[in-house]
């Protein structure tokens, strides 16, 4: 019997356990299979309880994950039960890697549900950033399209209701329901692909709705059955920071310059990579600028 068996056990503890997200949304954990010994015995393949020091198998787990070994990880697998709104599920699905099924509005009445934005979570488009989001709008508009948006959900779930009950067909009744209508799926997924999951959504560039689900998932289920893994995931995907052929080349042609850290502006575009030069909008330049700007070599932008 594996540990995840033993009564009182991670998994038995959270196992059903409703995490709330948004207003109206959850995740919750079905089933697991595995843990951290789990990513270890399958790395050493003849490994046998009881053989390795706990100190070993922390140490193992911190290098698979430092240099990318990921079929041990691929040896566990997690299944969810969410619910979130359709649109940010649009984006949940792109992630191709996981087993999934859906609630099925042909088959039964859409859930009556629809997540709502409060007046001051309103955000505006971000200037630089095409598809995303940067500030919020002022609570008086808020508050204004918050109104609007519960009258137009409220309008949109009567005119479906009606469609079912004078005998329009499920599958037809629905095509008008807005997107921020909640579904429900089961989620499974191997562990190597729940952290890639995680390491993209959970980043401050992924949409607000779908990081905090990420959030929840990690650090309520994921860190709790796997800590060992969790504690070098963050040490060495989302608290770490990666740096190309060309950044190196920028840090090294600063250093040489002799310039005072931390390197000021001028001093930072001197050193840029010559096919950075002449271009107004560069995103390759400011993520190396960026993470000089983390490690403290860079002034920071005031």
């Amino acid at each position: 019997m594996s540990s995840q068996e033993n009564a009182g056990s991670p998994a038995d503890e959270l196992r059903w356990k409703k995490f709330p997200v948004l207003d109206d949304g959850f995740v919750c954990l079905v089933d697991v299979m595995g843990d951290d010994s789990s990513v270890v015995q399958a790395a050493r393949v003849s490994y046998g309880a009881g053989t390795k020091k706990v100190s070993d198998d922390r140490t193992l787990i911190r290098y698979l994950l430092r240099h990318r070994h990921t079929t041990p990880f691929e040896m566990a697998e997690i299944k969810l039960l969410v619910r979130v709104p359709m649109d940010c599920w649009r984006q949940w699905i792109r992630h191709r890697t996981a087993s999934v099924n859906e609630y099925s509005t042909r088959y039964s009445l859409a859930i009556d549900a629809a997540q709502r934005t409060a007046p001051g979570e309103w955000r505006t488009q971000a200037a630089g950033n095409r598809q995303g989001s940067e500030g919020v709008l002022p609570e008086e508009v808020g508050r204004e399209l918050s109104r609007q948006e519960e009258e137009l959900q409220d309008e949109i779930r009567e005119v479906y209701q009606h469609r079912i009950a004078v005998g329009v067909a499920r599958e037809q009744a629905r095509k008008d329901l807005p997107l921020s209508t909640y579904t429900e799926a089961y989620w499974k997924v191997d562990l190597h692909n729940l952290l890639h999951f995680l390491a993209l959504r959970m980043d401050h560039h992924a949409q607000l709705e779908i990081r905090r689900y990420a959030t929840t998932i990690g650090e309520q289920i994921v860190r709790p059955l796997f800590p060992v893994v969790w504690e070098a995931f963050l040490d060495y995907r989302m608290k770490a920071l990666f740096l190309t052929r060309l950044d190196t080349e920028v840090i090294q042609r600063l250093a040489a310059s002799g310039d005072a850290v931390p390197w000021s502006e001028d001093a930072f575009l001197a050193a840029q990579d010559p096919a950075w030069q002449g271009l107004q909008r560069c995103r390759e330049r400011d993520e190396c600028r960026d993470k000089l700007q983390r490690l403290g070599l860079m002034e920071s932008a005031s």
